[in-house]
Formats: structure tokens, sequence, C-alpha cells
């Protein structure tokens, strides 16, 4: 596959001013030094919300002191493909041993692999990983993004995210306090961008949500969706009192579309199912937003199966191809 199965990011990312200390040159390439890198045996927080915090601590670390630039889309989009794999034994031992040219690839990997199943989803999220497409990438931000990979994985990324229940994988959003902490707050203020506590949405959903109230089929809406984390915070809720999310119609938006990219990775991550629409716009806009969302998502799907049907077409004429080729005798056996 290649990048044009995917569009192209139509803006760029909103920029972070680096540190102090991080304002140098950045340091010559080091050699690798050889050997099997192993991860760390983290010792997580009970609190998963807390283990969420020091994971975006220890990749804003990393990627500052690795000079990783002001794209605050980059380490994002990193953490996020990262958070859609599923943890097997030998991944993160595995992961930390790839090369910094090795990442943009992997990423790519995963984002076009979710993007058969959700194409709308993927599509929502364009800002976290456009940059990897990037045919001349820095080498610079590579090595920063290896250092962010490294932080995420020796961190626990992969317990917190990386569980076959989806109970566990929704236990905190990742990716909340990442985009906040890269965010400088000058930006969010103008933006007017505030993400709301976990412990708040818990107890809103803890107290808004009961099986009297909840009904399948029903929708749940959130004009002002952010990274989703009261989405979340609901469909725990819902879980727990046995009811299933992709019984539920969830419609989140944002202005801002790097919370809504977050948004729509967060959507895969704590499979809020097949009717979970995630759309970039203006709530307070007089036109039905989420009417425009419903037909960009068809289109996205429409647009998969295009290129799902072309690359069959194509695939079942070389196996043609490659019979006539098996049957016609070649020159040398002719009569």
């Amino acid at each position: 596959m290649s990048g044009a199965f995917l569009p192209r990011a139509a803006a760029p990312a909103a920029a972070r001013p680096a540190p102090s200390w991080a304002k140098k040159p950045p340091p010559k390439s080091k050699a690798q030094t050889p050997g099997k890198i192993t991860a760390r045996r983290y010792a997580a927080p009970r609190d998963p919300h807390e283990h969420a915090r020091k994971i975006a601590e220890n990749v804003l670390d990393a990627w500052y002191q690795s000079f990783g630039g002001s794209s605050i889309d980059v380490p994002l989009g990193t953490v996020a493909g990262l958070s859609l794999l599923r943890n097997v034994p030998g991944l993160p031992d595995w992961l930390l041993n790839l090369q910094p040219e090795e990442l943009p690839q992997l990423l790519k990997e995963i984002y076009l692999g979710h993007w058969i199943k959700r194409p709308d989803l993927v599509n929502r999220a364009i800002r976290l990983h456009d940059w990897a497409w990037n045919p001349d990438p820095d080498k610079q931000q590579l090595r920063a993004v290896h250092a962010v990979t490294r932080a995420a994985i020796n961190t626990g990324l992969l317990d917190r995210t990386g569980d076959d229940d989806p109970w566990q994988r929704s236990e905190a959003d990742i990716l909340s306090p990442l985009l906040t902490g890269l965010r400088h707050k000058s930006d969010m203020k103008w933006r007017g961008e505030y993400h709301t506590p976990a412990c708040v949405t818990d107890l809103m959903a803890n107290m808004t949500v009961d099986k009297d109230f909840a009904q399948p089929g029903m929708i749940i809406r959130e004009p002002a969706v952010g990274s989703g984390t009261m989405f979340r915070s609901v469909a725990q809720r819902l879980r727990d009192l046995g009811l299933n999310t992709h019984d539920f119609h969830w419609y989140g938006n944002d202005i801002d579309s790097l919370s809504a990219g977050c948004a729509a990775v967060n959507a895969i991550i704590w499979d809020l199912g097949p009717r979970c629409l995630i759309g970039c716009a203006d709530s307070l806009a007089p036109d039905d937003d989420y009417a425009k969302t419903r037909a960009e998502a068809k289109e996205a799907f429409e647009q998969r199966d295009r290129y799902i049907d072309t690359a069959s077409t194509i695939v079942t004429w070389r196996r043609a191809l490659g019979l006539v080729d098996q049957l016609m005798p070649s020159e040398g056996n002719a009569a």
C-alpha cells in the first residue's frame, strides 16, 4: 500500500516552544550500541490516570531532550500509533530494537491496518500520522521519535493500551495528558481548550448513566469531545452495567483537528463500536455538522472499497498472467 490511500493533512501542527534547556544545537549522532535491548520492568502506579500522566511526562522529556522540534503532532502521533498495537509476548523488546529509520514504516503499517476497518476514524486522525509519510524525513526528528518510542514502551504504554479486553484498555486516556503537555498554555487559552479531568468525567458518568437511562440504540453526543475522555467514562460505566458499547451511537465533535484526531484513535482503542463518529467542526455553527461528519465517513468507506477492489483486481490479473506463463511453453522447448 502507498501513502495515496490516505488524505494529506491540510494544516501544520500547532507549535510549542522548546524548554530553555533544549535550545542548543542537537548532539551529533552516536553509533548504536550492539546487542539486544530488553524492556524494563516498569512498576506502574496503581491509579491508571497517574500512569497515563507518567507516560506523558517521560515522552515529553524524551522528545525535548532529543531536540525533536516544535511539531507536536509527531510525538503525539507516535504514541497514538503504538497505542493501537495489541500487546503480545516479545513485542516490547522487538519495538525497542527497531532503528530510528524503521519507525515511520511501522507507524504507517499500524495506521493502514486500522484504516482497513475504520477508514473514517483513521482519516480523522490524519494530523497524527501525516508526518510519517514524508519521503525525506529529518534524521534528528527520527532520533527523537526513537527516544519517544523507547520512553513510552519502558513506561508501560502497552500494559495500559495493549490488553485484549477493551475495559482494561479504557481505564485511562493516554493521549489527553500528552496533548495538554505538548501544547503551550497560551495556545490552549486562546483555543479555549481545557480537558476535563478523568475524576470529573467518571463522576458525571456514574451519576447520569444507569440501566433505566442507558437504552441500546440511544445517541450519546459530545459537542466538545477533546480527546474523548467523557466517552471513555461513559463506555466504562456502560460496561460496568453489563451493556455493550457497540449498541449505542456515539457522536463526538471538536473544532481542533489534533483533539479530534486523538478522539478518533481513542475510539478505536476503547472499542466504542461501529456507530461511533468523530467530527472536526465548530459545534456552535448553525449547520448540522454531524450530517457533514456522516457524509465524510460514508465517503471514507467508499474510498476504501474502491482501493480494495482495485488491489483485488491487480492481484487477480497477476495470478492469471502467472498461470499463463506456466502453461505456455518457453522458446527453448517449443517444437
